[in-house]
């Protein structure tokens, strides 16, 4: 699969699910939990303990059945360690050059972390795919609408605070696919080993995604 299609695939899904910090044991059962919901694109954060095995593992666990990347990389060293474990995609909190230089080299999806317009623009002049708009929390969905219009030519991902709630008002007003973490990978389901309760929140998620667009 290329990038190209890896990139449709995401934008398809519309929702990606940041795994942070879990115990190596808990991920093959909470990736597969996630895309029986509909969840098919996940997040492993590189400040996770043994992040780079994670990848690993789920990508042999599921294959072609998800896009799994990296996030929290913050710049082109770390990028490049994920990429060596087979990172579909790097996502980040912030707007590294280099990170993005090193993600189109190995073929991958770069989504820098941006806020302004400023830095969107310069993000995607330099080969970003997609920005992540973080934290999205502080401007909400408006903000999204609002740039549409001068900037509707990136592909924007907002990412922080994002719930079931509010994911498809972002997709509403123009976001290609929500980030959501605590609100969709939820610890204490993890902690009770309730991954029938993860595939229940993944669903609610892919469904809020899918009536915004108009699809169900």
């Amino acid at each position: 699969m290329n990038k190209a299609m890896k990139l449709n695939r995401l934008e398809e899904g519309g929702v990606i699910a940041v795994i942070r910090k879990i115990r190596k044991e808990d991920v093959v059962p909470l990736a597969d939990a996630l895309v029986e919901g509909g969840v098919t694109t996940l997040e492993i954060t590189v400040d996770s303990e043994q992040a780079y095995l994670m990848i690993e593992q789920v990508k042999e666990r599921l294959g072609s059945k998800a896009l799994v990347g990296a996030g929290t990389v913050l710049d082109g060293v770390t990028a490049r360690m994920a990429l060596q474990a087979g990172a579909d995609f790097i996502f980040s909190p912030n707007y590294n050059k280099e990170l993005i230089q090193v993600t189109n080299r190995y073929g991958a999806i770069s989504i820098p972390g941006v806020m302004t317009p400023s830095e969107m623009v310069d993000a995607y002049q330099e080969g970003a795919d997609a920005v992540k708009i973080f934290p999205a929390s502080v401007l909400g969905p408006g903000y999204i609408k609002d740039l549409q219009g001068p900037l509707g030519q990136i592909p924007m991902i907002p990412t922080g605070g994002v719930s079931i709630e509010n994911a498809g008002d972002y997709i509403t007003n123009g976001a290609v696919a929500v980030g959501a973490g605590g609100s969709l990978v939820d610890k204490e389901l993890i902690r009770n080993q309730d991954f029938d309760g993860i595939t229940q929140l993944a669903r609610q998620f892919t469904q809020a995604v899918q009536q915004a667009r108009g699809e169900k």
